[in-house]
Protein backbone atom coordinates (compact mmCIF):
# COMPACT_ATOMS: atom_id res chain seq x y z
CA UNK A 1 0.00 0.00 0.00
CA UNK A 2 1.61 3.36 -0.97
CA UNK A 3 0.38 6.95 0.33
CA UNK A 4 -0.36 9.81 -2.18
CA UNK A 5 -1.14 13.03 -2.55
CA UNK A 6 -2.65 13.23 -6.45
CA UNK A 7 -5.51 15.03 -7.86
CA UNK A 8 -8.39 12.86 -9.97
CA UNK A 9 -11.41 13.41 -11.64
CA UNK A 10 -14.45 11.71 -9.98
CA UNK A 11 -17.80 11.16 -11.24
CA UNK A 12 -20.07 10.93 -8.82
CA UNK A 13 -23.45 9.16 -8.61
CA UNK A 14 -26.86 11.61 -7.48
CA UNK A 15 -26.34 10.24 -4.67
CA UNK A 16 -22.45 11.10 -4.16
CA UNK A 17 -21.17 8.32 -4.55
CA UNK A 18 -17.81 7.66 -6.89
CA UNK A 19 -18.95 6.52 -10.32
CA UNK A 20 -16.21 6.64 -12.52
CA UNK A 21 -12.74 8.10 -11.83
CA UNK A 22 -10.11 9.95 -13.96
CA UNK A 23 -6.76 9.05 -13.06
CA UNK A 24 -3.28 9.68 -14.90
CA UNK A 25 -4.99 10.09 -18.17
CA UNK A 26 -6.92 6.38 -17.74
CA UNK A 27 -10.37 6.29 -17.38
CA UNK A 28 -12.29 3.63 -14.52
CA UNK A 29 -15.24 2.30 -13.23
CA UNK A 30 -16.48 1.60 -9.59
CA UNK A 31 -16.96 -2.20 -10.16
CA UNK A 32 -18.23 -1.94 -6.26
CA UNK A 33 -20.34 -0.57 -3.59
CA UNK A 34 -17.68 2.75 -2.31
CA UNK A 35 -17.21 2.46 1.44
CA UNK A 36 -17.01 5.70 3.09
CA UNK A 37 -15.76 6.89 6.38
CA UNK A 38 -14.55 9.76 8.02
CA UNK A 39 -10.68 10.52 9.64
CA UNK A 40 -9.53 13.41 12.04
CA UNK A 41 -6.94 15.66 9.94
CA UNK A 42 -4.81 17.55 11.57
CA UNK A 43 -5.99 20.97 10.95
CA UNK A 44 -3.99 22.23 13.66
CA UNK A 45 -0.79 21.71 11.38
CA UNK A 46 -2.42 23.15 8.23
CA UNK A 47 -3.86 25.91 9.58
CA UNK A 48 -3.20 28.26 12.33
CA UNK A 49 -6.71 29.87 12.85
CA UNK A 50 -9.74 28.49 11.47
CA UNK A 51 -11.69 31.22 8.93
CA UNK A 52 -14.95 32.27 10.89
CA UNK A 53 -17.59 30.30 9.32
CA UNK A 54 -15.91 27.52 8.50
CA UNK A 55 -16.69 23.73 9.94
CA UNK A 56 -17.40 21.50 7.37
CA UNK A 57 -14.29 19.52 6.59
CA UNK A 58 -12.61 21.34 8.88
CA UNK A 59 -11.41 18.35 11.46
CA UNK A 60 -12.89 15.59 9.44
CA UNK A 61 -11.53 13.92 6.12
CA UNK A 62 -14.56 12.36 4.05
CA UNK A 63 -12.66 9.31 2.64
CA UNK A 64 -13.88 6.84 0.33
CA UNK A 65 -12.37 3.46 -0.64
CA UNK A 66 -12.83 2.24 -4.36
CA UNK A 67 -12.64 -0.89 -6.42
CA UNK A 68 -11.91 0.19 -10.16
CA UNK A 69 -11.55 -1.49 -13.23
CA UNK A 70 -10.95 -0.19 -16.55
CA UNK A 71 -14.01 -0.57 -18.90
CA UNK A 72 -12.35 -2.99 -21.49
CA UNK A 73 -11.31 -5.04 -18.68
CA UNK A 74 -14.55 -5.56 -16.98
CA UNK A 75 -15.20 -8.79 -15.50
CA UNK A 76 -11.73 -10.20 -15.88
CA UNK A 77 -10.11 -11.09 -13.15
CA UNK A 78 -7.28 -9.60 -11.14
CA UNK A 79 -7.63 -6.03 -13.17
CA UNK A 80 -9.25 -4.53 -10.15
CA UNK A 81 -7.38 -2.15 -8.23
CA UNK A 82 -8.63 -0.67 -4.66
CA UNK A 83 -8.03 3.18 -3.97
CA UNK A 84 -8.87 5.51 -1.01
CA UNK A 85 -9.99 8.71 -2.33
CA UNK A 86 -10.45 11.91 -0.13
CA UNK A 87 -12.69 14.64 -0.87
CA UNK A 88 -12.07 18.07 0.05
CA UNK A 89 -15.76 19.55 1.21
CA UNK A 90 -15.11 23.25 0.77
CA UNK A 91 -13.71 22.63 -2.84
CA UNK A 92 -15.23 19.70 -3.56
CA UNK A 93 -12.02 18.61 -5.35
CA UNK A 94 -11.08 14.88 -5.43
CA UNK A 95 -7.56 13.49 -4.17
CA UNK A 96 -6.00 10.01 -4.38
CA UNK A 97 -4.80 9.07 -0.96
CA UNK A 98 -3.85 5.28 -0.53
CA UNK A 99 -3.32 2.37 -3.74
CA UNK A 100 -4.04 -0.99 -2.46
CA UNK A 101 -3.54 -4.18 -4.76
CA UNK A 102 -0.93 -2.10 -6.14
CA UNK A 103 1.24 -4.72 -8.94
CA UNK A 104 4.99 -4.52 -8.28
CA UNK A 105 6.89 -2.59 -11.49
CA UNK A 106 8.41 -5.72 -12.78
CA UNK A 107 7.80 -9.14 -11.05
CA UNK A 108 10.78 -11.25 -10.04
CA UNK A 109 10.96 -14.46 -10.43
CA UNK A 110 12.43 -16.36 -6.97
CA UNK A 111 15.57 -17.66 -8.16
CA UNK A 112 16.45 -13.83 -10.10
CA UNK A 113 15.74 -12.77 -7.06
CA UNK A 114 18.91 -14.81 -5.43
Amino acid sequence: MGLFSESVDVICTDTGQPQEIQWKGTHYLVTNEPLRWYERRQWWVEESRAPLGSGAGLVDHEIWRVQLQRPQDEGQTGKTITLDLVRHLASGRWRLLRIHDAAPAQAVEPDEAA
